[in-house]
């Protein structure tokens, strides 16, 4: 854990995150273009992937999150790279990207490793989960 926890705090590129980006934390409108997070019980800085990570997985289940992972991350990059480029036009957005993507795995897996500890029966603890846990953890040795 506290491999994890420093690899994710010591990233170049930090924002504001939510801390618990469960769906459940956030209001869209009905035409799906607004949404508003509530439940900021662990807001703070730290790197943004953490809280993409937790969302994607507390929306999907095993088979999407490990399908889908590949176009959401495109897309959450897309999206960012656009807001970037009105509201923090001086951050350089390919390095922002670079970085965080190869952190997924680990967010991923420092969420994971949460999990087990909290609520070990947990339907988020999956082979997704533990293959990807599993390859984080191997590359760390």
């Amino acid at each position: 854990a506290p491999t994890l926890d420093q690899i994710l705090t010591s990233t170049a590129h930090q924002t504001l995150v939510h801390g618990d980006a469960k769906l459940a934390n956030f209001c869209f409108s009905r035409s799906g273009k607004d949404v508003a997070a509530v439940d900021f019980q662990y807001v703070g800085g730290g790197c943004g992937i953490k809280d993409l990570a937790y969302f994607i997985g507390s929306c999907l289940d095993e088979s999407s999150c490990e399908r889908r992972e590949p176009e959401l991350l495109d897309q959450y990059f897309t999206t960012l790279r656009s807001n970037l480029s009105i509201y923090r036009p001086d951050l350089d957005p390919k390095a922002i990207e670079t970085e965080w993507r190869e952190l997924y795995p680990v967010a991923w897996t420092d969420f994971h490793r949460f999990l087990k500890g909290w609520s070990p029966d947990h339907w988020k603890i999956n082979s997704y989960s533990e293959r990807l846990a599993n390859q984080v953890i191997d590359s760390l040795h």
